[in-house]
């Protein structure tokens, strides 16, 4: 007999979350099914008993998969099943990975699996901001040990007011959206977008959302303590010597103190000087314990590196590079770097750079999105590129990472929201970074707004971005706050926290925080310290280029559009799409055409004046209604006995009656000159008001001869008063039995 045990959640606004833990999933280590009203999410966690042979780390892999069966639909493709994790997946077990990974005990490091289904989706209620939740419940009913529990919210303001986990309506009203990941006591995760909000709107963001997060951490706890699961299980995954350590540190310790206080700015220089100490200190062991002890060198090393360059910055205000706390890197950048691409520019701060480029498209270029709950297009492209090079490491490029499509994706929403309402182009950016040494993301941005700006796009308002790190004493109140870290302040600091925005807000934010006991106070100091960086490098982006150009570059497709009655589509289409694809062809433009809002929307595009003309002509020619009087240039598409069809506009062809092609008497079409794919001047006489059908002439074109009488035509006989008499019955007889006699032979005779 099954006996689940079931937690209840109740969200501000009447929504119920349930947790149920012993029904489904039994043999794995943790197991929860969450469910909020159809939606349904199964998550089940499974850690192994010892940890890999030489493994340090943490080896946790979340992964979220949405099933298509959720919402009723067939995947795409031919195999009809899911495949690789969209981006979407992706993103949404980045969530949730960044907020479990710091939680597990430093010691620990079991291969670790959390694996977040959805079974079932209403198509109204987020499944992405109850992944955290589920994967966090069901590490709480495990054996696993975890310093939580967590859970994650969305919080989006929609007319003002702050709502949590909105369903897909809400938040396609909301002007702020964010999702959270937290403890009961801190925060430790924060991702999102805004138009331009202030640092105080995003601080009230983040209480509410903790506020709700609270009361889903104290759920579990219950929920744990209910399955009996409160008492983790042991484990020993490292084996220390404390004297080691200890004559480590001891002989370490000043060596890399004064390598980071050197203020050097040439990372390579230091990460060398930093080895070498430990390099020296691991050929001073006796030979025979050198490779017995080499591994724990290093990991008390790293801890002692660690120490040093924090106690550097925490006593004498001095970083690695010898910069202050505020202080930003110095920066040069530079716009239409490349001439091939439609905008390009080089950004570089320090020891990153990037280089971006713009290409602008038709519709023919949008992205399609077929995901299980999200289906449309999109318009507004942005792909990062983190090649190996850019560090420096001599290693293969392989496809696109997770670490590349979440910093793509954080660049793309700092600057959706200022990208031009009911712009014509698509528009993809490319950023390649070519260095790398902290925040190459935000460095994407600023270069993404370059090369937009350098393409002639216009932005609402041009955005930079910054980041953030964070250096704390466990043993006193002491910190610091630095601006624009680096990539060895953001490895061996307390925090990584992005902010993008414009002179008058904030457009996005991504924040990781390693650390217990982050206050209100110094995320509020790191948004103003942000803020004051922020405008540091858009000032450096306003003298590169201060505005859009003022036209595209001479290769960019230039585009028309075209407004149509809805039920011209089918004409301008043709069948089979016979119709466009001949625009195409003929005319070298692209042409592309859709409903919108009960009208047809058709886009012209093309690199030259002469081919977006021609194609709009065509067109023109399509849904232009034909007008009696009017005089048409038109093609002989059929000759027939008594005249010839002339296609005077594309898809309609009128009768050019024998009568109508001259003043003088035509005695048959032969007579006449007139042949097939000959090319007429006719004019428009009649359009029948029952019918439709159009009546051409040539001859009225034509100057009427003196005296010209027209001859009278005979009159039709008269119908006997309609009366054509009676129809004989339907009643032809009686069949003879259905034998009609025998056939007479076809006997041919000669």
């Amino acid at each position: 007999m099954v006996n689940p045990i079931k937690k209840t959640i109740e969200l501000s606004d009447g929504r119920v979350i349930t947790l149920e833990t012993g029904k489904l999933a039994k043999q794995a280590d943790g197991a929860v099914e969450l469910r909020m009203g159809n939606t349904m999410l199964l998550a089940t966690v499974c850690s192994a008993k010892e940890a890999g042979e030489g493994v340090d780390f943490m080896p946790l892999q979340v992964e979220y998969k949405e099933k298509f069966s959720a919402a009723g639909r067939f995947p795409g493709g031919f195999l009809k099943r899911e495949g690789r994790a969209s981006d979407y997946e992706i993103l949404t077990a980045r969530l949730v990975d960044r907020v479990l990974r710091p939680l597990f005990p430093d010691n620990y490091h079991a291969d670790t699996f959390v694996n977040i289904t959805m079974y079932s989706s209403d198509g109204v209620e987020m499944p992405d901001a109850l992944a955290g939740l589920a994967a966090s419940a069901a590490i709480a009913v495990s054996d696993i040990p975890f310093n939580g529990p967590i859970s994650e919210v969305r919080v989006a303001r929609v007319d003002g007011e702050f709502v949590i986990n909105p369903n897909f309506e809400q938040l396609e009203k909301a002007d702020m959206e964010l999702m959270v990941g937290a403890t009961y006591d801190n925060i430790m995760m924060v991702e999102g977008e805004m138009d331009e909000v202030s640092e105080a709107e995003l601080l009230e963001a983040l209480k509410t959302a903790h506020e709700a997060i609270k009361k889903q951490c104290i759920a579990q706890q219950e929920l744990a303590e209910a399955v009996g699961s409160t008492v983790k299980r042991e484990y020993c995954h490292e084996v220390n010597d404390e004297d080691l350590r200890k004559d480590v540190h001891e002989k370490c310790y000043d060596k890399a103190y004064a390598i980071a206080k050197a203020g050097c700015a040439d990372k390579h220089w230091r990460n060398d000087s930093f080895a070498a100490i430990c390099d020296e200190y691991i050929e001073s062991l006796p030979e025979e314990e050198r490779d017995e002890k080499t591994a724990l060198v290093k990991r008390y090393y790293h801890d002692v590196e660690k120490e040093a360059v924090r106690r550097c910055i925490l006593d004498e205000g001095i970083r690695l590079d010898g910069r202050k706390t505020t202080d930003i890197r110095p920066i040069w950048c530079e716009v239409d770097y490349i001439p091939g691409p439609h905008g390009s520019a080089v950004f570089t701060r320090g020891e990153t750079q990037s280089l971006s480029t713009v290409t602008l498209g038709t519709k023919l270029d949008e992205k399609i999105l077929d995901e299980v709950l999200c289906q449309g297009k999109e318009r507004f492209l942005l792909h990062y590129n983190f090649p190996p090079f850019s560090t420096g490491e001599a290693r293969p490029v392989r496809g696109v990472g997770r670490r590349e499509i979440g910093h793509g994706n954080l660049a793309h929403r700092a600057l959706k929201r200022m990208f031009p309402e009911g712009f014509p182009y698509t528009c993809r950016i490319v950023s390649d970074i070519l260095e790398s040494n902290g925040s190459s993301s935000m460095a994407t941005v600023c270069a993404g707004t370059l090369a937009l700006l350098d393409a002639g796009v216009k932005m609402k308002k041009p955005v930079s971005g910054i980041a953030m790190g964070l250096i704390t004493d466990t043993d006193s109140p002491k910190y610091a706050v630095l601006s624009d870290i680096l990539g060895d302040e953001d490895h061996l600091g307390d925090m990584d926290f992005k902010v993008t925005g414009t002179v008058d807000g904030i457009t996005a934010t991504q924040m990781d925080i390693k650390c217990d006991g982050l206050s209100y106070e110094i995320l509020e100091k790191a948004l103003m310290q942000a803020r004051d960086g922020r405008l540091h490098i858009l000032g450096k982006i306003n003298e590169t280029i201060a505005a859009p150009r003022e036209d595209y570059k001479p290769h960019v497709p230039r585009i028309v559009t075209l407004t149509i009655p809805k039920d011209l589509i089918g004409a301008v289409i043709g069948p089979g799409g016979k119709i466009i694809q001949g625009i195409q062809e003929q005319s070298g433009a692209i042409v592309s055409i859709e409903e919108i809002d009960n009208h047809g929307y058709i886009e012209v595009a093309a690199s030259n004046k002469e081919s977006i003309d021609k194609a709009m002509a065509m067109i023109n020619a399509i849904v232009e209604l034909p007008e009696e009087g009017k005089t048409y240039t038109g093609t002989v598409r059929s000759i027939l006995e008594f005249g010839a069809f002339v296609e005077f506009m594309p898809g309609r062809d009128g009768l050019l009656h024998i009568s109508e092609i001259s003043w003088e008497r035509v005695d048959n079409m032969e007579a006449s000159g007139i042949k097939e794919g000959d090319t007429l001047e006719v004019k428009l006489i009649e359009i029948d008001k029952k019918t439709g059908k159009f009546r051409l002439s040539m001859r009225a074109l034509q100057p009427k001869p003196e005296g010209y009488v027209e001859r009278e035509r005979a009159p039709r006989a008269p119908r006997r008063d309609g009366d054509r008499g009676p129809r004989r019955d339907n009643n032809r007889g009686p069949r003879r039995d259905g034998n009609r006699g025998p056939r007479r032979e076809n006997n041919n005779e000669e």
